[in-house]
This record gives C-alpha cells, sequence and structure tokens, in this order.
C-alpha cells in the first residue's frame, strides 16, 4: 500500500494459533487472509507499508509494517434546512432543523449560514476525532476472518464460534504493546509457541520484529519460502548422495511443505519385487497416499526401491521414522499388486458391457453410450486422416474400459495408464494401447498433447461428443461452474487441432456427432452454440500465444462471408490465417489498406445486390482506376494459387502491393457516381478487391 504514512506508526503482528491447517488449501487461505486485511486497513483509513504473510500447519500470521496508530481526524460538513424553513413564524426551530441538529450532533447554535445562488442555508461544520488502532482491530480481524473461502467451517468445545480449524491462541502485538482483543472466543496475547515436540513452552514477544527469530529459535520456520527451499535443498542433498534423480509435481512440495514446521528429509526403501507393479502405480501410492518424494535412476529415468519422507521433527533415530514409514508403505504395495493382477485376469474388452453401468449423464445414458457414439465420430475422423477406422472405433469402445478394473476404482488418477499396460497385456496393438493413455491429454493447462494420430482421433472424438452431449442436456457451463470442465474440454480441441496441424471440418463433424444424441436433444442452435463456444476458447488460445484478438476476428469475418465456406470450420487453417494477419498487420502498409477495407465494406453493404455488376475494363475511363484494374490482373491469380495452398501470408504480402493503386484510387475516383453505369463498374472494381483480400481474412477490423 503506497500511502503517506503517520509518524505515529509501528509494527503490527497477528498470529492465530491452530489445530492441523488443511495443507492443501493453506496458501491459499493466507494470500486471502493478507488481501482481506489489507482492505480492512484501507476501509478504516489505516496507512501501512506492506503485509508480510507467514503460515505454518499450526498458524497464520502477518506482519504488518509501519501500521498507523490511529486514523486522520476528519472534518464533517453537511447542509441542513434552508432558512426560510428552518424557523416557524415565532422563530422557534422548525422539526426539520432539530432532526438536523439531532443527527449532526451540534445545537442550533453552533450551526453556521452559507450563502448559495438558491438562498440561504443552515450548514454544520464538526470535527471527527480519528479512532485509536485500539479500537479498531478487533473489528478489523474480525471482518477479515469472516470474508475468508472457508466452505465448511469447524466448530469446537461448547461454543458457537466457527473457523477452518479449532483456535487456541491469539498473538497480537503492535509496536513493543500488546493489544485488547477477543476473537472467537480467544483473547489476545503477546505469546506465541514454537514446535509442538521440540519447544512446546510458551515464548512471549517483545516486537514484532522478533517474530521468525524467536520461532526459528523454537524449531518452527515460519516463512513458506524457506521451509521450502529446505526441503529441497535436503531432497537434493540424498539424490546427490545416491545418484539418484527426483520428478514430482510442485502441488506434492507446497503440500508437504504445508505439512510441516520443521522439514527433516528421510530416506525409505521398500521390497524390489513391487517394481513388478507399474510404476505409475507405485508413484501415485507413494505421492498421493503417503506424501513421499520416489527416486529415480539417473542414468534411464527407472524408479528406485526408495523414496524421501519429510518428517516434522529432528529425530535422534531417524531409522525409526524410516522403518515406520516402510511399515505403512508396504500393505499399500501389496494392495496395488492385488489389484493388478485380478484385473490381469480379464481383458478389457469383456469389461466393455459393465460400462453400461456407469452413467455418463441421465439424459445422454452411460460410458458405454457415450463411446458408441465417439466411436462413430472416430470413424470420420481416421477416414479423414488417413488412419484404420476400424482401429479408430476399437479404441473408443476400449479407453473407457479401466474405469471399472480395481486399481482404476482404488486410484482413478491411474485412468487411461493402466488401460494402457491392460491393452498391452491383451495383446491389443500398441498404437491403441497407447491412445487409450493419451486420448485423456492435455491432462492440464499446457501439459502436452496426444502424441500418436490415433490417440489425437480418440481425443477428439471423446471431446466433442462431450461438448455437444452436455450443452445438448442443458448443462453447459455457467459462471464459475463448469462441472463438466468443458471449458478444458473445448481448449484441448484447440489445442490438438492447432498443435498436431490437423486439417478437418469441424462444422460438419459437429452435426455428424449431434445426429447421434437421442432424437429429443437435437435442436436448430446447438451446434453453432457449441462451435461458438469452442471458438470462444480459441480466441483466448490465440491471444495467449501473442497474437492480437483483432486478427483472429478478421479471419472469422471473412469465414462469415464468404457463402462457400460459411458451412466449414478448420481449426488449423484459421489458425494459419491468424498468423499471417498478425504478420500483415505489422506492416507498415496494414493501417491505409485496413482502413480502405473498411471503406469498400461501408460501399458494398449500402449497394443493391441487383447492381452488383461484372467488371468491364474497357468501361474504366480514369487512369487511376485503370492502374487499379491492371495491378489486380498482375497479381490475382497468384494470389488465388496462394489462398488454396494456404500460404496466406505470402498472399497478403502481395496484397500490400496494392496500397498506393488503392489510396490513390480513393483519392481521386468518386465510386458513388451520378450515372448508374460508371458507378456499377467501380463498385465491381472495388468488390474484386474486397474479394481477394477477404479470401484470407477482413483485414477491415484490424485495429491499426
Amino acid at each position: 500500500m503506497s500511502e503517506s504514512h503517520s509518524l505515529d506508526a509501528h509494527d503490527l503482528l497477528i498470529e492465530l494459533g491452530s489445530e492441523e491447517l488443511p495443507p492443501a488449501t493453506l496458501s491459499q487461505l493466507s494470500q486471502a487472509w493478507q488481501e482481506a486485511l489489507a482492505e480492512q486497513f484501507k476501509q478504516q483509513g489505516l496507512s501501512f507499508k506492506q503485509i508480510t504473510a507467514y503460515y505454518t500447519p499450526r498458524r497464520l500470521a502477518v506482519i504488518v509494517e509501519q501500521l498507523a496508530a490511529r486514523q486522520e481526524d476528519q472534518t464533517i460538513e453537511r447542509r441542513g434546512p434552508a432558512l426560510k424553513v428552518a424557523f416557524d413564524d415565532a422563530g422557534n426551530p422548525s422539526k426539520a432543523l432539530l432532526g438536523f441538529c439531532k443527527s449532526s450532533g451540534l445545537s442550533v447554535e453552533e450551526l453556521q449560514e452559507i450563502e448559495t445562488d438558491k438562498g440561504t442555508w443552515l450548514y454544520a461544520k464538526s470535527q471527527r476525532k480519528g479512532l485509536a488502532i485500539d479500537d479498531l482491530i478487533e473489528d478489523i480481524i474480525a471482518k477479515s476472518l469472516a470474508a475468508l473461502p472457508i466452505p465448511r467451517p469447524m466448530r469446537w468445545g461448547a461454543g458457537e464460534h466457527e473457523f477452518i480449524r479449532p483456535l487456541h491462541w491469539l498473538t497480537l502485538l503492535y509496536g513493543e504493546r500488546g493489544l485488547a482483543c477477543t476473537i472467537k472466543g480467544i483473547s489476545a496475547d503477546c505469546i506465541t509457541y514454537g514446535h509442538r515436540f521440540h519447544a512446546p513452552a510458551a515464548i512471549t514477544l517483545k516486537h514484532p520484529s522478533d517474530y521468525t527469530s524467536a520461532l526459528a529459535a523454537a524449531q518452527v520456520i515460519a516463512n513458506f519460502d524457506q521451509r521450502k527451499q529446505s526441503i529441497l535443498d535436503q531432497l537434493e542433498s540424498i539424490c546427490s548422495d545416491l545418484g539418484a534423480v527426483l520428478d514430482y509435481e510442485d502441488s506434492l512440495l507446497n503440500e508437504v511443505c504445508n505439512l510441516v514446521e520443521y522439514p527433516n528429509a528421510i530416506l525409505g526403501q521398500f521390497d524390489a519385487k513391487f517394481l513388478n507393479i507399474p510404476e505409475e502405480v507405485l508413484v501415485v501410492t507413494m505421492q498421493e497416499s503417503q506424501r513421499y518424494f520416489p527416486l529415480y535412476r539417473k542414468q534411464d529415468h527407472r524408479l528406485l526401491p526408495q523414496f524421501i519422507t519429510i518428517a516434522n521433527i529432528k529425530s535422534i533415530r531417524p531409522e525409526v521414522i524410516s522403518q515406520g514409514n516402510e511399515r505403512v508403505i508396504r500393505p499399500r504395495f501389496e494392495d496395488a499388486e492385488f489389484f493388478w493382477q485380478r484385473d490381469k485376469t480379464q481383458s478389457l474388452e469383456s469389461r466393455v458391457d459393465k460400462l453400461n453401468g456407469l452413467l455418463f449423464e441421465k439424459k445422454l445414458g452411460s460410458i458405454a453410450d457415450k463411446g458408441k457414439r465417439s466411436a462413430e465420430i472416430s470413424v470420420v475422423l481416421a477416414t479423414t486422416f488417413g488412419i484404420d477406422a476400424e482401429l479408430a472405433e476399437r479404441a473408443c469402445m476400449l479407453c473407457k474400459c479401466d474405469l471399472v478394473t480395481e486399481m482404476v476404482t482404488e486410484f482413478p488418477k491411474l485412468q487411461g495408464i493402466m488401460g494402457r499396460y491392460y491393452a498391452l497385456h491383451d495383446g491389443e496393438e500398441a498404437s491403441l494401447a497407447a491412445a487409450i493413455e493419451e486420448h485423456y491429454w492435455p491432462l492440464k493447462s499446457g501439459a502436452k498433447i496426444p502424441s500418436s494420430k490415433l490417440g489425437q482421433i480418440v481425443a477428439l472424438a471423446d471431446r466433442i461428443d462431450s461438448l455437444l452431449g452436455i450443452f445438448a442436456s442443458g448443462k453447459k457451463p455457467s459462471g464459475v461452474k463448469d462441472p463438466y470442465a468443458l471449458r478444458r474440454a473445448a481448449l484441448s480441441l484447440v489445442r490438438i487441432s492447432i498443435e498436431a496441424e490437423l486439417e478437418f471440418d469441424l462444422h460438419q463433424l459437429l452435426h455428424k456427432a449431434a445426429s447421434l444424441l437421442p432424437e429429443s436433444l437435437q435442436t436448430g442452435e446447438l451446434v453453432d452454440d457449441v462451435e461458438a463456444f469452442i471458438l470462444e476458447r480459441m480466441r483466448g488460445y490465440l491471444v495467449e500465444q501473442g497474437l492480437n484478438k483483432d486478427c483472429f476476428e478478421a479471419v472469422l469475418a471473412s469465414r462469415a462471408s464468404l457463402t462457400s465456406t460459411a458451412a466449414s470450420l478448420n481449426l488449423f487453417d484459421c489458425y494459419q490465417r491468424s498468423l499471417a494477419v498478425s504478420n500483415f498487420r505489422s506492416r507498415p502498409e496494414a493501417a491505409s489498406l485496413a482502413a480502405s477495407n473498411k471503406r469498400i465494406g461501408n460501399i458494398l453493404k449500402k449497394t443493391d445486390v441487383s447492381d452488383l455488376v461484372t467488371l468491364d475494363a474497357a468501361a474504366l475511363s480514369s487512369p487511376i482506376e485503370q492502374r487499379l484494374c491492371s495491378s489486380l490482373d498482375e497479381i490475382e491469380t497468384n494470389v488465388e494459387a496462394m489462398v488454396q495452398q494456404q500460404h496466406y501470408t505470402e498472399a497478403l504480402q502481395t496484397l500490400a502491393q496494392l496500397k498506393d493503386d488503392i489510396d490513390n484510387f480513393f483519392e481521386e475516383v468518386m465510386v458513388m457516381h451520378e450515372d448508374p453505369s460508371i458507378r456499377a463498374n467501380r463498385i465491381a472494381l472495388v468488390t474484386r478487391v474486397h474479394k481477394l483480400f477477404t479470401a484470407v481474412a477482413d483485414i477491415a477490423l484490424l485495429q491499426v
């Protein structure tokens, strides 16, 4: 907060001590509290330099630097009733005047008169002394906590107080003095507590600046980033000693960091026989169930029978902790081994009928029904791309079958992955097995798309069916609600089409997919609605890639204006056109040509279709219009060939050569001539220009 600070300002420490806070959302909770406090200080007119947040499993804390000790004094000015109605005929105050005096806290004698162009009015002017931080802090903290996103608050004891976890202490220190305050039944003090086991005694703080050092001495690293770095350093040290490497997502590290106050890395191991289980199973078991860090061989990145766990204590016998973790993980691996062996006794194909028992959506039927629809969509795509249609159809029928295996029932995150393993075990083609896993890709924003053509086909078919089906069932995304993740599905469809450079007609494919839905769900607007939804995701994708939004708008406008292509939609082609327009947009001719095309567009909007005629070059009398016609003759065939070959950048570069001729034409030639035949011929000439440009994009929409 950048404001001038009162000379009387001090640092403020607020700490809420609690039972173990949920690690997955702790960072977001701390950030939300920091923002809520900043907003409360702002509303109360209390300036400060900055707020620094600290949090561990047992505490939420902030240090507010140079927080003003009190609000600024305020001058309150209010205009009251007009003088002529303020007193009655006997000179006594009217009801209006008495009411104004009461609300302003002043007597009649303390009021002033003010002259305006509408007469004389009574006027109240008073000073309101700013409140001290002592009088404001309880309300500020209470309101900031009430603003936190806590979906399921807890109650504790016999009281009615609620918070994300039961509170045990409240530390409140302003400068070198404590502030009296009671929050959720807890009275504030200048005391905090260190590590639950290493330093459980109360710690009296003398100043907020002592906070982190006092906790560090009591075996608590209050700063999240410092705790995280400590974990990273220890992980790296163990890996270096073993010649191993780590591979994990940031979410695991962040969650582990929020599980400990004093991290200590400990090496553990498990029986190497479990490495016969697919390593993804072991990794998910270690990470999801136990928050362990798996270790891999540096040479080939194969899983090692070892792991690292982060303990919350510095043990004099770390081997005891290690053995305890090893005992815990063994039965989990044994369960996984049982699921693996048992699942392999049935083929994926034998599980297809079981998908009838898994509901996809009430109006759309089961997962099996979805698979049948996706299979028909995939046949169209496979034919387009020259892939074995029967193989694509079979991949769609089998791609969800692992959902009814015991392994995926236990570990839903392994869907697709286990399907690949089971397909290979069943003797299915390797490309089909890979497609079963890849059809879920990309798994998240920015993640890799399917690498195989078959995987891309199954992924597209699955998402197209989901988008149309859920839209048709009336459950399309609304606001922040998107229970079927359709925004992600549409974006994935866009990314796969563009990044895999797939050329296919999405418009016709959507119509085909819509025809596969139950008849009661087929509506005339369905395809248009889904198409618009997908294009909106593509617009956002292109902006993220650094393209100006108007480049894509120009391409869409061109598609809509050409009746011959309005019934088709090729996302990769739209992308190529958008890139070409973006390149053209940076050219020096762009602004002038965009303005000229806008002018041509306005002319054509006012032109009756019956007035359009075939250009008669011989009838062009002006040298300027003859020159433009000649220039068009020189490049038209080449530009049309470039567009046909999808060389859009070259086409626009060639069209840029028309700039001077078009500028001269509009400067010297009156298009809307009074002679109908001359006017019609000139309109035919600019129509020819418009047709050439819009064959790539309607550059009139460029904001240059």
